[in-house]
C-alpha cells in the first residue's frame, strides 16, 4: 500500500489526481486510488452515474458478448472473475447490496442464426470456456416460458448487477476513502514539457485551472470533446441504446440473449428489455420505432410477455470506438491516462479497469496487458483508415 496520508478536501491542496467522469468507471477508479492514499477529485457536470451507467442493464456476460477470442475477451473474463470479491468489499464498505447475481445466461438462435451460434461454441470450446448446449426441450427445462428456437447455449458463469445501486455504492466508498466529487465540466487537459500540469474546468461560474500531475479521462461518450485528451473526434463517439422495463408474473431465471436483443430478469418481477444501437449523436430521445422493435423482440423470445405491464422506457449513450476496444492506460503525455470507450461493457469492465489503471498510475505491474488498448492505435494506418470512414 502507498504510504501517502489521506487528505481532507478542506486542506485545499492541489489534488494528486483528477478523474474526469463519475460513472462506474470513474467512481471505481477514484475509490481504488483513494484507498492507496491519493487525494483524488472526480469531476463531472452531472450526478454520479447519471449517463451511461444509469441507462445500463447491468449484464456481466463476456462469453455471450464476445464474438471472438482476443484481448477484449481476456479483459472481460478477468473482470467477471473479480466481481464476487469486488461487490463483497463494496458491501462491507457501504452496506449496499448492489444486486449481484450469478444468474447464468442463455443464448438462443433461430434457424438463420444457428450457424453463428455453432461458430461461437467452436471457438469457446477451443479456448476452454465452459458452456452447455441445450436442445429446445432442455432449454424449456431451464426456462419454461421460452418460445420456439432452433438451438441454444447456456453459460452458467454469466451474471448481472443493478448499475444504479453499484454506482451509489462506489460513490459512497470513494467519498469514505477520501475522494472529492466536484461539479463541473472538464474543458482541457493542460500539458507542459510532455507531462500533465493541470485541467481547465468550468464549474458554472466560469473557467478555472486545477493543478494536478495526473488526469484520467473516463468521460464516456464525451471523452473526445475534451481538448488535450489525445482522443481526437471521433475516437470515442456515442451510440444510443434504448431500454424498456416491464413487470410480469412470468418468472425468468437467466439473462436471455436472442435474435435482436436481450431480457434481464430481476428478482422482484421486473424485466429489462434491450437494446437498440443507433448513431444518433448526443440525442437521448426514446423513439416509437425503438420501443416497438424491443417489445416485438421480447415477445418472440418469450411470448407470455405480451401480457406484461409496461413500467418505463429510457435511453443512454454508449461510448463506442471503431474497433470496439476501450482506450485504457497511459499515453505519450506523462500523467495522462485513459479509461474510456467501453461501449457495451462499462459495468462489466469496472473492476478490472479500476485495478489496472490504479496499477498503471502508481507505476506498478498491471494485472492485464494494456498494450492492445493504447490510444497509440489511433496512429496506425489500419486505425486511421477505419477512423476516417466512420
Amino acid at each position: 500500500m502507498s504510504s501517502l496520508p489521506p487528505t481532507s478536501p478542506a486542506t485545499q491542496r492541489s489534488p494528486d489526481g483528477v478523474v474526469i467522469g463519475a460513472g462506474v468507471i470513474g467512481c471505481a477508479l477514484a475509490w481504488r486510488l483513494a484507498q492507496r492514499g491519493l487525494h483524488i477529485q472526480v469531476v463531472d457536470p452531472g450526478p454520479p452515474g447519471g449517463e451511461a451507467t444509469a441507462a445500463s442493464a447491468g449484464i456481466l456476460a463476456p462469453q455471450i458478448e464476445a464474438h471472438e477470442a482476443g484481448p477484449l475477451l481476456t479483459l472481460q473474463l478477468a473482470s467477471r472473475e473479480r466481481y464476487p470479491t469486488f461487490v463483497a468489499e463494496l458491501a462491507d464498505a457501504t452496506g449496499i447490496d448492489v444486486g449481484y447475481r450469478r444468474s447464468g445466461a442463455l443464448l438462443i438462435a433461430g434457424p438463420a442464426e444457428a450457424p453463428v451460434l455453432e461458430q461461437r461454441a467452436a471457438w469457446q470450446r477451443a479456448r476452454g470456456l465452459g458452456f452447455e448446449r441445450l436442445s429446445p426441450a432442455d432449454g424449456r427445462a431451464h426456462e419454461p416460458a421460452l418460445g420456439e428456437y432452433a438451438a441454444a447455449l447456456r453459460f452458467a458463469d454469466e451474471a448481472q448487477v443493478e448499475p444504479q445501486r453499484l454506482v451509489r455504492a462506489l460513490e459512497r466508498a470513494a467519498r469514505a476513502a477520501g475522494a472529492e466529487f466536484v461539479h463541473g465540466r472538464a474543458l482541457r487537459v493542460l500539458h507542459q514539457a510532455g507531462a500533465v500540469s493541470g485541467l481547465v474546468l468550468n464549474d458554472g461560474s466560469g473557467e478555472r485551472v486545477v493543478a494536478t500531475p495526473r488526469v484520467v479521462v473516463a468521460a464516456g461518450s464525451w471523452s473526445s470533446l475534451i481538448e488535450g485528451a489525445l482522443l481526437p473526434p471521433p475516437a470515442v463517439y456515442p451510440v444510443r441504446g434504448q431500454i424498456v422495463e416491464i413487470e410480469t408474473h412470468t418468472r425468468l431465471r437467466h439473462v436471455i440473449f436472442g435474435p435482436g436483443g436481450y431480457l434481464v430478469p430481476r428478482p422482484d418481477g421486473r424485466v429489462l428489455l434491450g437494446s437498440t444501437e443507433e448513431r444518433a449523436g448526443y440525442q437521448k430521445e426514446v423513439t416509437v420505432a425503438g420501443v416497438t422493435a424491443i417489445l416485438q423482440m421480447a415477445q418472440r423470445i418469450v411470448p407470455a410477455l405480451a401480457g406484461a405491464t409496461l413500467l418505463r422506457t429510457w435511453s443512454g449513450l454508449r461510448p463506442c470506438t471503431d474497433d470496439r476496444l476501450p482506450f485504457l492506460g497511459p499515453t505519450s503525455i506523462a500523467g495522462l491516462h485513459l479509461a474510456t470507450g467501453h461501449f457495451r461493457n462499462g459495468v462489466l469492465l469496472c473492476p478490472i479497469t479500476a485495478d489496472a489503471l490504479t496499477a498503471s498510475l502508481l507505476g506498478e505491474p498491471s494485472p492485464v496487458d494494456l498494450a492492445p488498448f493504447s490510444n497509440a492505435r489511433l496512429l496506425t494506418p489500419r486505425a486511421a483508415g477505419a477512423h476516417s470512414a466512420a
